[in-house]
């Protein structure tokens, strides 16, 4: 038998004219570790390295005694050895069917395997094409690795053997298999239908879904209720999925799909189930400058401002109080379902130090806290809870002025005020450190009624007037036209500094807290005084009797 085999393949050479590059069958006669032995039944048997024997798996594909195609390299190359080659004959084989399929516009099978400049390389039988990006698909595909490592159908478009250049095209393809299937669909489409797709490729601004014969745009905004930051958050290239047809034009065939309107959509009745003031847990779904954003249930979120996380940091900066994915209590402040906002608070689910303070302390009482800050208005001082209340200028001293009392203050001293006024509502204290003391002006008051006669000593004088200490750092002002009856051009020549006067309290200004004197009035009180003391002695006097009648009366009375 064997000298039948070998003198069959005497006479097939004997036909042929063998040259390097001739396809020829052969026989594997062995298999070692690296290598694979064929005879062609030449001179000798010829070595050839088991990786050219291997599938896209690195099996080798085959065993002793198989009949194999090989391509001659060389009869004898200068060793006396036969040189063929398994990978060639693959090549030329495979080269041979490209040329039919591209006569004959069949399909050929292979994979995309990697990128180039322009498009991919695809793998067809050992055999390197090239797949312009623009002939991937029917649409631009900007992520196509769900179609990478696949066995794909192409045709070829463009075949140069001896530039070894293979161009082909899976857009072809597809375009052939869904012109039926698109015809189909097309009649069959409807809005507000329910469809399967498959995910083919993402945006930044949705998903392009494959309906079977023509894609649709899931937009990212009709993905879920929820905010979706990107759509690979909701979707995966190459899922499958359910969507919805919001609308068709099918003069453009554009198709606008949706995920969401598959449920009910959540904000429906909200302000029902979550009226004012109502306290739910959330997550923490995202953080921003202004804010964080809460999921209170699947696809509602409401936002948390900056102004509702803390009460006492109104510019808190929020990465700092909570975290994403984090859970947290909030209060539901107000729900604006047309425009689809939620007005949420983290600190009204915690106690309110306004409040607090306004329950325990009242008007006038006393409280104890450290000078957080001292400005152009007064004094902050931090109370408990982490509150601060506002001492103003005007209420450090009742004799020093505020601008000149402030600098007796420093920030951190430990000091003492009374409470002069709470609102917690729009979270102000006012604060007082001259109402711990009694009010000299107005104990001065209080022991000087109006028109009495008072005494004082001049402080500062001027043309105009002057100026009366009447004691306990009480103020009194003289005019010149009030120290005499007459017409007085020039206070300083009826005064002295240091010179103690008696005068009429005749008015008080409680906002500048200055005393009105006058001397003249006093001189008219005295005169009533006598007058009335003469009238008393000797019964009624005439009616317009005046005091230098009175004396000139008595001075003749007293002759006789």
């Amino acid at each position: 038998m064997s000298e039948s085999f070998a003198e069959l393949f005497e006479e097939s050479f004997a036909s042929q004219q063998l040259k390097p590059g001739s396809i020829i069958s052969g026989v594997v006669v062995a298999i070692n570790d690296d290598v694979v032995i064929v005879s062609a039944g030449l001179k000798s048997e010829a070595v050839i390295p088991i990786e050219q024997f291997k599938n896209d798996k690195s099996e080798v594909g085959v065993a002793v005694g198989d009949e194999v195609e090989v391509a001659l390299d060389a009869v004898e190359d200068g060793f006396g050895e036969t040189k063929l080659s398994r990978e060639k004959a693959i090549r030329a084989r495979t080269w041979t069917e490209l040329e039919k399929a591209f006569e004959e516009s069949r399909v050929v099978e292979g994979i995309i395997n990697g990128r180039v400049k322009g498009g991919f390389t695809v793998e067809i039988d050992n055999v390197r094409a090239f797949l312009p990006g623009s002939l991937v698909d029917v649409r631009p595909v900007r992520d196509p690795a769900y179609l990478e490592g696949k066995s794909l159908e192409f045709k070829v478009i463009k075949l140069d053997q001896r530039r070894n250049n293979v161009v082909v095209s899976r857009r072809a393809v597809v375009e052939q298999e869904y012109s039926a299937e698109r015809e189909a669909l097309l009649e069959d489409l409807q809005e507000g239908n329910t469809v399967k797709g498959i995910v083919k490729n993402l945006t930044d601004y949705g998903a392009f879904v494959d309906l079977g014969g023509i894609d649709g745009l899931l937009h990212i905004t009709d993905m879920a209720w929820k905010r979706v930051k990107h759509p690979s958050e909701v979707v995966d290239v190459g899922q499958e999925i359910d969507v919805k047809i919001l609308k068709f034009d099918r003069d453009r065939q554009r198709v606008s799909l949706g995920m969401k309107q598959l449920g009910d959509d959540p904000w429906k009745d909200l302000s029902r189930r979550y009226p004012p003031q109502t306290r739910i847990f959330g997550k923490v779904t995202n953080i921003a400058d202004y804010g964080c954003f809460v999921e209170i249930e699947d696809g509602v979120e409401g936002l948390v401002h900056v102004s509702e996380m803390d009460w006492t940091n109104k510019n808190v900066n929020p990465a700092r109080v909570v975290s994403v994915g984090e859970e947290v209590e909030v209060m539901v402040i107000e729900i604006d379902e047309e425009r689809r906002r939620i007005s949420l608070g983290i600190k009204q689910c915690k106690s309110n130090p306004w409040a607090e303070f306004a329950a325990t302390f009242n008007r006038n009482d006393k409280v104890a806290g450290q000078i957080k800050s001292i400005t152009d208005f007064g004094i902050f001082i931090g109370l408990d809870g982490g509150i601060d209340g506002l001492v103003h200028l005007s209420d450090i001293s009742w004799e020093v002025p505020g601008e000149e009392a402030v600098r007796n203050y420093k920030k951190g001293q430990e000091i003492e005020a009374a409470v002069l006024a709470i609102d917690s509502e729009r979270e102000r204290i006012s604060l007082g450190i001259k109402q711990l003391e009694k009010d000299p002006f107005s104990a001065w008051l209080a022991d000087h009624p109006k028109n009495s006669i008072v005494k004082g000593t001049v402080t500062e004088v001027d043309a105009r007037g002057a100026t009366i200490d009447l004691g306990d750092g009480v103020l009194g002002s003289l005019r010149a036209s009030e120290m005499a009856r007459g017409r007085v051009e020039d206070a300083r020549t009826m005064i002295k500094v240091g010179e103690e006067v008696e005068a009429k309290f005749t008015n008080v200004d409680r906002k500048n807290r200055t005393i009105a004197l006058s001397i003249k009035a006093k001189e008219v009180h005295d005169e009533q005084e006598a007058i009335s003391s003469y009238k008393s002695d000797k019964g009624a006097a005439p009616v317009g009797t005046t005091l230098g009648e009175l004396l000139k009366e008595k001075m003749s009375g007293g002759s006789k």
